[in-house]
């Protein structure tokens, strides 16, 4: 394993890319792997054990690619399990968790709302990050069913979309909350539509920048992080319709691209 061994990161869907922008901006010399595991999406409705098991399988094809860290770009499979990949895999592996501590800080009235996957909101994981951080603040979770979907079909604008994010959004709401947490990485993407249904005074948090930087701090701890002058390339697989799923990245990512197809 070398500097110039790219990143792996993956993602149950192209939500992943929302944090692999973060990555980019911040370390333009990197190549990139994105995985988006578009044929098993949404992992939401999965088990634990499914997503367990579609987790080592993705990250033993990045590796086998030549991956010298990986990115797990999901909350969902992060809470399930990323505990279990950090035992079978020996790379350098960094998560994603719903930003429970940074909006803790940021409320002003003491009411956070978030929004996520059922998987999140119930995972051991998740209850630990509320024990450890909301510690004098009301946390309001909401499961958002719908969503992911509708960010992987392209209707991140559709006015369907807009219905379902004031539907999660209205209990909330009600509730007075004054900062909500995206903790799914699909939801960066509704994140100008969510901004309007909540007025300007309502502050959302994802974790995109924060997850960018524990990728550069742990590339540095294991020497790993390449400095080239040279824009990194990246190289984009799915496990679904390439062609379907190449349409949503290359809008998302705002370039065209071209989706690789992997069935593992």
């Amino acid at each position: 394993m070398t500097k110039q061994c790219p990143i792996g990161i993956f993602d149950s869907g192209v939500g992943g890319l929302s944090v692999t922008r973060e990555i980019r901006r911040l370390l333009p010399g990197e190549d990139i792997l994105y995985f988006a595991d578009s044929a098993y999406c949404p992992y939401g409705t999965k088990t634990p054990q499914e997503i367990n098991a579609r987790s080592a399988t993705i990250c033993r094809f990045l590796l086998a690619e030549g991956a010298k860290m990986i990115v797990v770009a999901c909350n969902t499979a992060s809470i399930a399990g990323l505990d279990l990949l950090r035992q079978l895999f020996t790379v350098p592996i960094v998560g994603m968790e719903p930003a429970i501590k940074p909006a803790s800080l940021a409320t002003r009235n003491g009411k956070i709302g978030v929004m996520a996957t059922g998987v999140t909101i119930n995972g051991d994981r998740f209850h630990s990050l509320l024990e450890k951080y909301s510690n004098g603040v009301t946390v309001y979770t909401q499961p958002c069913p719908g969503l992911v979907e509708a960010v992987e079909n392209g209707q991140s604008s559709a006015p369907a979309t807009r219905l379902l994010l004031q539907k999660y959004l209205a209990p909330m709401l009600a509730a007075g909350v004054d900062t909500i947490v995206l903790g799914c990485t699909h939801y960066p993407f509704l994140r100008e539509t969510v901004q309007k249904i909540c007025g300007p005074e309502v502050k959302l948090i994802d974790t995109g920048q924060a997850v960018a930087r524990q990728v550069e701090r742990v590339l540095k701890q294991h020497d790993l992080q390449h400095t080239a002058a040279a824009s990194g390339r990246e190289l984009f697989y799915t496990s679904g319709d390439p062609e379907a799923v190449g349409k949503v990245i290359s809008t998302l990512w705002g370039k065209q691209v071209q989706v690789q197809k992997k069935s593992i």
